[in-house]
């Protein structure tokens, strides 16, 4: 495969990434729509007990897109510089400590998206059980 074959390819994969994020935004707001409809009626009294549904719904959506899309990103980054870091040590050994700071940082990138995912499942729990 040649490199204009792999830049195609990378090219592809962004859009198709780019038209999913694009697509599950939109059915999140349709289905925040249609969840709730606007009406008329009088403003609830505070004794009653209110409905966090959609609160609960969209946290747990925002931490499945938090911790997948920072796995997807952290993969793809170490995928390509772990090969670049084995052929630069491979010819010259000495870069060896500079090579693994570099995949540690790309590792950062899915611990951050862990913690973000957390954070919001500990929202969640916050919701449910006040």
């Amino acid at each position: 495969m040649n490199i204009q074959q792999k830049k195609q390819i990378i090219k592809l994969q962004l859009f198709i990434g780019l038209m999913a994020l694009i697509l599950l935004s939109l059915l999140i707001m349709v289905s925040s729509v249609v969840a709730s409809p606007v009406t008329t009626q009088e403003p609830q009294e505070p004794t009653q007990e209110l409905d966090y549904g959609q609160a609960i719904f969209g946290l747990a959506i925002g931490a499945g897109i938090a911790m997948g899309l920072a796995g997807v990103g952290a993969a793809l980054a170490l995928g390509t510089a772990s090969s670049a870091a084995i052929g630069a040590i491979a010819e010259r050994p000495e870069v060896f400590g500079r090579t693994i700071i570099f995949i540690a940082f790309i590792e950062g990138i899915g611990v951050f998206g862990f913690v973000i995912a957390f954070m919001l499942y500990l929202a969640i729990g916050q919701i449910i059980a006040p």
